[in-house]
């Protein structure tokens, strides 16, 4: 079973939580840790992958994309957006709706939850389905 770690931001704007996600995939590389950031679609990881390269003055986060899991990985940062994509990793960063597949691959994962009554309600629900599976559970309220 994974550790699940709620994120809750004080801000509502949606590009808060890909800044934060960018902060904590740099935090994860500079630990040593491999990181996958599942984004909600093409658009959303072509977002990332720039915001990766600008999100903060003097960062260097080596990141690629991916698409499908054939493509050989060499970055420790991977942005994907569909199952195939996915890559074992020692931190998934769920960016999008639902839960991820193939859970069983990651030891953590981090969700992002601004403060955007809508986001709140995806979130309770992705809560609930993390929660019914028996994952380990922890909110971290960031102000």
């Amino acid at each position: 079973m994974a550790r699940v770690d709620f994120y809750l931001l004080a801000e509502a704007d949606e590009r808060a939580r890909e800044r934060f996600a960018c902060r904590l995939a740099e935090k994860a590389y500079r630990l040593r840790h491999s990181v996958h950031i599942h984004a909600p679609d093409r658009a959303g990881a072509a977002q990332l992958d720039d915001l990766l390269w600008t999100f903060r003055d003097g960062s260097f986060v080596p990141h690629q994309l991916t698409e499908s899991g054939e493509a050989p990985v060499e970055a420790p940062i991977t942005i994907g957006w569909t199952a195939p994509g996915l890559r074992a990793a020692d931190l998934l960063i769920n960016l999008s709706e639902a839960l991820p597949p193939e859970l069983g691959s990651f030891p953590r994962v981090a969700e992002i939850v601004t403060s955007g009554e809508e986001r709140k309600q995806r979130s309770r629900a992705l809560f609930s389905a993390y929660r019914s599976q028996g994952h380990t559970l922890e909110i971290h309220e960031l102000a």
